[in-house]
């Protein structure tokens, strides 16, 4: 099996657990290529047991036979792969060297369990539906779309923006708010989450529109299909806003004009027999947990 490792940045804390990530892949024969600037942090401080090569973009993905990237990081780090990755097909297995990780499910102290699972070939890999952003003038360059969600902001303390929403052509609502999420059913556990949108379960077929810190009061988050269009004209009293795809970012002006669908291909992450989304939701947000006692 050819694994690509990638990573942004190695804390000292986390060495022991990237040496023994090696260790165990050189043990069960893997051909290992690690992302170059990586690499570069982790020589002298990780041994390899077996020569490891590099790659250092998308275009890698597009001349090598990758079987599988390992992301070694937090959720943040899946979103960062997925733009190297883009519509190669290759499964993304995220190694959760963070905290809250509702994609990067595997532990790091599960590591030689996970590996072993990987060599035997007992996994399996599931389709995420992404989000591509059009636009009138050129953001994002060759990555606009997104896994988790789009969003958009208003840029510093100033005063709420106005975000006018249609659906289809058809006009739905003007949001008075700091700002407004599109997510996907992946990214409604992430920033839709915390402003009080649903969770909605992979592969569910929505997008989540979320408004952030509306005016008003009954204003609520809504699921519409991922076969709609959401468009958007923003105006505000500030000359400049902010949008992101997942954490990249870009600021924009009300001369834009915006419009969210699905993306043409999706994104395939790895799971392993024994994690799945449930397990993920009740760990994660410690759902039928009692610690009042604690």
């Amino acid at each position: 099996m050819q694994v690509v490792i990638y990573s942004q940045v190695l804390k000292d804390k986390d060495i022991p657990y990237v040496q023994t990530l090696f260790d165990l892949m050189a043990a069960e024969q893997f051909s290992i290529y690690v992302y170059g600037p990586y690499l570069e942090q982790i020589r002298g401080r990780v041994t390899f047991a077996r020569d490891v090569g590099s790659f250092e973009s998308h275009i890698d993905f597009k001349i090598k036979k990758f079987d599988m990237v390992i992301t070694l990081g937090g959720d943040g780090t899946i979103l960062k792969a997925m733009t190297l990755v883009r519509d190669s097909g290759v499964p993304i297995l995220g190694i959760n060297l963070g905290r809250l990780g509702f994609l990067a499910r595997v532990e790091k102290t599960k590591l030689q369990h996970a590996i072993q699972l990987l060599a035997k070939g007992r996994f399996v890999t599931e389709k995420r539906g992404m989000l591509y952003l059009e636009s009138n003038l050129p953001i994002f360059g060759e990555t606009p779309y997104a896994l988790n969600d789009c969003t958009l902001l208003k840029r510093d303390t100033s005063s709420m923006i106005t975000i006018h929403t249609y659906i289809n052509g058809a006009y739905l609502n003007s949001y008075w708010a700091d700002g407004i999420i599109v997510a996907t059913p992946t990214g409604s556990t992430g920033y839709s989450l915390s402003c009080g949108g649903p969770i909605i379960f992979p592969n569910s077929g929505n997008f989540v529109v979320t408004p952030v810190a509306p005016h008003n009061l009954n204003v609520r988050p809504i699921v519409i299909s991922d076969d709609s269009v959401v468009s958007f004209e923003i105006e505000g009293r500030a000359e400049n806003f902010l949008c992101t795809l997942d954490s990249r970012f870009e600021t924009i002006t009300s001369v834009h004009q915006l419009a969210v669908r699905k993306n043409d291909f999706d994104i395939h992450l790895v799971n392993l027999p024994d994690v799945n989304f449930m397990d993920t939701l009740r760990s994660k947000l410690n759902w039928g947990e009692d610690r009042r006692n604690h």
